[in-house]
């Protein structure tokens, strides 16, 4: 099976979420927020959550290792991979 995946990049505030979410919607793909991913993880108490939270309360950026965890247990979720991934890559 192959995987559609589609890439919103900009600078903070360009719009990438306004963006993601009417293109997922029209074009039936699964909206994948790393900033979603992230609130999701550190309200429900997961590992990576808790690893995060303690990053974010620091006030520094989450690593990428915790971040492309969270893409793959989401990804990994998935039946068919139709996603359009928002915020992610950062770096």
């Amino acid at each position: 099976m192959a995987a559609e995946v589609l890439l919103l990049m900009g600078p903070p505030g360009a719009g990438k979420g306004t963006q993601a979410s009417a293109l997922a919607e029209a074009e039936g793909l699964r909206k994948v927020s790393t900033g979603d991913m992230l609130r999701g993880h550190v309200r429900e108490g997961t590992e990576l959550g808790r690893k995060a939270e303690a990053i974010m309360q620091a006030g520094e950026l989450v690593p990428d290792d915790l971040i492309v965890a969270m893409v793959r247990r989401e990804v990994s979720s998935m039946d068919e991979v139709r996603m359009l991934l928002d915020g992610f890559p950062r770096t």
